[in-house]
C-alpha cells in the first residue's frame, strides 16, 4: 500500500511537471500550479488500544502462561519516529489577497523505537516477549528489547482543501493558511522484524500553514514555509493479537517549493 500511495504522489507531481514549461513561459496570471518538498517531523504516537475478545498470555518472566486477560482489557505503548519527508503538488486561484487550492501531498516517516508497552495496566517491558503470544514459551528476549528495534513505518496520502491569505508588500509575500480534507494512512510497525501492526485506515485530516513567497517574475514564486498538519486518531487492527489500536498521526513539515502562474 504505500508504494501504491508514493507511485500516486509522485504521479500527481509528475503531472504537474508537463505543464511546467507552458506555463513558464505564460504571463502570470491568477492560477496557478505549485510543487513542494520538505522534513516532516512526526510526534510521538501514544497507541491505545483494547484487546478484541480474551486473550492469554505466553510464557513471560514473572508472568505465567495461561493468564488471561478480558476482552476489552486496555493495552498500549508509545512510538517514536525517525525524520522524515513529504512531498506535494497543488491547484490553485487567486482571488485578491486570498487564495483557494486543491492540494495531494505524500509523507513518510520511518518507526525509532517503541517503548513502554503495558497491558491491563500492566508493565511488560521486563517481561519475556513470549508474554504476547498465546501458547508460546519463553523466547529469551525482552519485550522491551524486542519493541525498542526501530522497523516499519507510518506514511499518510493528504488530499487537503486549503485557503490562504498572503500579506502582499511587493517581491516579498508572507502567507497564513488552513486546510481540511482527508488522510490515507498505512501504519507498520515490525520491530524485530516481528509484525505488530499492519494496516491501513481513513481519517479527517487538517493542517496551519505559514511562510514567505519571493517573486522571481510575474510567472514564478519561490516559498518557504512551515505547516501543522495531521489526521484524527487512525484506527487499525494488530496482526500479533487480537485487539485494536488509535494511533496518532500529526506533527511538524518544514517545506519550500515552486508555484508557477498562469
Amino acid at each position: 500500500m504505500t508504494t501504491i500511495k508514493l507511485s500516486c504522489a509522485v504521479g500527481v507531481l509528475g503531472a504537474a511537471a508537463l505543464v511546467l514549461t507552458p506555463v513558464a513561459a505564460s504571463a502570470g496570471g491568477d492560477t496557478y500550479i505549485s510543487i513542494s518538498g520538505g522534513l516532516s517531523l512526526l510526534g510521538d504516537s501514544d497507541n491505545d488500544g483494547a484487546f478484541d475478545g480474551d486473550f492469554t498470555t505466553g510464557t513471560g518472566a514473572t508472568i505465567p502462561a495461561g493468564v488471561v486477560l478480558p476482552d476489552g482489557s486496555p493495552v498500549g505503548w508509545t512510538t517514536e519516529f525517525d525524520a522524515g519527508f513529504a512531498i506535494s503538488g497543488a491547484v490553485g486561484k487567486r482571488f485578491g489577497p486570498f487564495r483557494g487550492e486543491l492540494e495531494v501531498a505524500y509523507q513518510n516517516n520511518g518507526v525509532d523505537t517503541h517503548l513502554d508497552v503495558v497491558a491491563s495496566d500492566i508493565a511488560l517491558g521486563a517481561e519475556d516477549a513470549g508474554v504476547l503470544i498465546t501458547g508460546s514459551d519463553a523466547l529469551g528476549v525482552g519485550v522491551a528489547d524486542l519493541v525498542a528495534d526501530g522497523q516499519g513505518d507510518l506514511s499518510t496520502v493528504y488530499v487537503m482543501a486549503n485557503a490562504y491569505y498572503d500579506l502582499q508588500t511587493g517581491a516579498f509575500s508572507p502567507y497564513v493558511g488552513a486546510g481540511v480534507g482527508i488522510g490515507f494512512t498505512d501504519v507498520e510497525y515490525v520491530p524485530s522484524a516481528v509484525s505488530i501492526i499492519d494496516d491501513n485506515a481513513t481519517a479527517f485530516a487538517y493542517q496551519i500553514m505559514v511562510g514567505a513567497s519571493y517573486a522571481m517574475t510575474d510567472a514564478t514564486d519561490l516559498f518557504v514555509g512551515y505547516r501543522y498538519r495531521g489526521t484524527t486518531d487512525v484506527s487499525v487492527e494488530a496482526d500479533l493479537f487480537a485487539a485494536d489500536f488509535d494511533i496518532e498521526n500529526r506533527g511538524s513539515l518544514f517545506e519550500a517549493g515552486v508555484r508557477f502562474n498562469f
